[in-house]
């Protein structure tokens, strides 16, 4: 069985995508310029996101990632476990956190709480995927780059999964429900 089988609908084509990051790039660009980033991923989803948008922004900058754990199967655990924190020291630098999607918030409050305390100068978020349906009461945080504002379905592709799966797909689709309510 092939993966397209299981998408219900593609919601964001490839070249909606390539667009926008086009887009933010350009922002991106202008707003780091002289600013010396450590841009930072939150894996693994936001690799694909990640790969991409760093060569949209035409400014020097440090690579670095995060690695948090907080999803079982469709749905958030609420615990989060950091697999893997920054090597760069971030103080007094400027921080822009790239994430594949801002769903119910608290992956990414966590991150942003949890870079505070390293003192950097400031951190911005570009998330490709806002999910505002799902935030949790008393989230309060908001991206200051959005991709792709959508509504509150299961999204597969680009790098989001379903039990590791699908992450290959070069569009973001909805996942048929059948594949995941079984």
């Amino acid at each position: 069985m092939s993966m397209e089988q299981n998408i219900a609908q593609i919601l964001i084509t490839e070249e909606q995508i390539k667009n926008r990051i086009r887009e933010l790039g350009e922002v991106l660009t202008a707003e780091y310029a002289d600013k010396d980033p450590v841009i930072v991923g939150v894996l693994k989803g936001v690799v694909v996101f990640y790969a991409d948008m760093i060569r949209e922004i035409r400014v020097p900058c440090q690579l670095d990632f995060m690695w948090l754990s907080s999803y079982a199967g469709t749905n958030s655990t609420g615990s989060l476990l950091v697999r893997q924190d920054l090597k760069t020291d971030i103080r007094g630098r400027h921080v822009l956190i790239l994430e594949d999607i801002f769903d119910t918030g608290t992956s990414l409050d966590f991150t942003v709480r949890h870079l505070q305390e390293k003192g950097p100068a400031s951190i911005k978020i570009c998330t490709l995927l806002d999910k505002p349906e799902r935030r949790r009461p008393g989230i309060t945080l908001q991206a200051d780059y959005v991709g792709f504002t959508i509504p509150n379905a299961f999204v597969v592709g680009y790098g989001l999964d379903y039990d590791e799966k699908y992450r290959n797909l070069p569009y973001v689709g909805i996942l048929k429900p059948e594949v995941y309510e079984k």
